[in-house]
């Protein structure tokens, strides 16, 4: 454990030198936007979210007029976020539950998000973490399941088993920031099918490394 967690710090002061603009790419301006962002960038590019929620925000700007959207219209939309139906009715019913039991607000604990319709621990995450500065947790997307196995920082395949087993070695004021600089390592190097080692750098530090 020890040797892991000087590793690991190893690992993150070179990914902040490598990727200093690292951060989260859902364009938001209050902690309402991101949440609603982040629920439609699920099995979607953030780049595309980006797009529909430019005019979205426009419209919407409240938790009461997401809440009161008419569904049907609202589908046509975010239609190009893909699996539109669902995420209609996740966000539509997140909103009626913030407007009847907060207040409009977002709440700022972990325990709070996820009673919230359509909010599962990931999501709450990317909120807290990104919108609040709050540290509950660690964001476990594809990239950081894949780059966290290769680098044998957990051997485990369940998004909340990786989280705990991270938990444990991040230091926890990096816990936001940790997905950040996998999901820019994983875009630009580390890769799925042909990572990049020559051009990686943390390859010394890589039990996976190709060179």
């Amino acid at each position: 454990m020890k040797g892991a967690k000087v590793r690991i710090r190893q690992i993150i002061a070179r990914l902040k030198k490598q990727y200093p603009e690292a951060q989260c790419s859902l364009t938001h301006r209050s902690p309402l936007q991101l949440l609603v962002a982040t629920i439609l960038s699920a099995q979607c590019t953030d780049e595309r979210v980006n797009i529909v929620t430019k005019s979205l925000f426009r419209k919407y700007k409240t938790a009461s007029d997401f809440a009161n959207a008419d569904p049907g219209v609202f589908e046509q939309e975010i239609k190009s976020t893909g699996f539109y139906r669902n995420k209609t009715r996740s966000i539509i019913s997140m909103a009626q539950d913030l407007v009847e039991k907060h207040q409009g607000e977002v709440p700022q604990t972990m325990d709070e998000m996820v009673r919230l319709h359509g909010v599962g621990r990931k999501t709450a995450n990317v909120v807290l973490g990104n919108a609040f500065g709050i540290d509950e947790g660690i964001v476990v997307d594809t990239h950081v399941k894949r780059i966290s196995n290769r680098l044998a920082l957990s051997g485990q395949k369940d998004p909340d088993k990786v989280e705990q087993e991270l938990m444990q070695l991040v230091p926890k004021s990096d816990w936001t920031l940790w997905p950040h600089l996998l999901i820019h390592h994983g875009r630009a190097v580390c890769q799925a099918r042909a990572p990049k080692c020559e051009l990686c750098t943390i390859n010394s530090l890589c039990p996976s490394r190709s060179s």
